[in-house]
């Protein structure tokens, strides 16, 4: 479901950069049929919609290299706290009988 969802943004941020139009939230979550606080609330979703704002605006520059670092971290340790609970979940099956 969580792939699901980061195909469906980013599906929805491609259409938008293609067809020239802004990279919102509402226009996201209105082509991806996810709800806007749902975009808010997972910041993997937030940093891949954030990457998409970026391209084409200052993408070779410091401040957007810095930028796109902070996004990456930010997504990064996303995945890395989704990767710690699913290690916590695997331990605790293995533990019990």
């Amino acid at each position: 479901m969580n792939d699901d969802l980061a195909a469906r943004v980013e599906q929805a941020c491609q259409d938008l950069q293609a067809a020239g139009q802004p990279v919102t939230i509402a226009e996201i979550a209105a082509r991806s049929r996810i709800g806007r606080s749902t975009l808010y609330r997972r910041p993997e979703l937030r940093a891949l919609i954030e990457e998409h704002r970026q391209r084409g605006r200052d993408a070779f520059t410091l401040t957007g290299l810095a930028v796109q670092i902070d996004q990456l971290r930010t997504g990064l340790e996303a995945l890395a706290a989704k990767v710690r609970r699913h290690e916590e979940q695997l331990r605790r099956l293995k533990r019990q009988p």
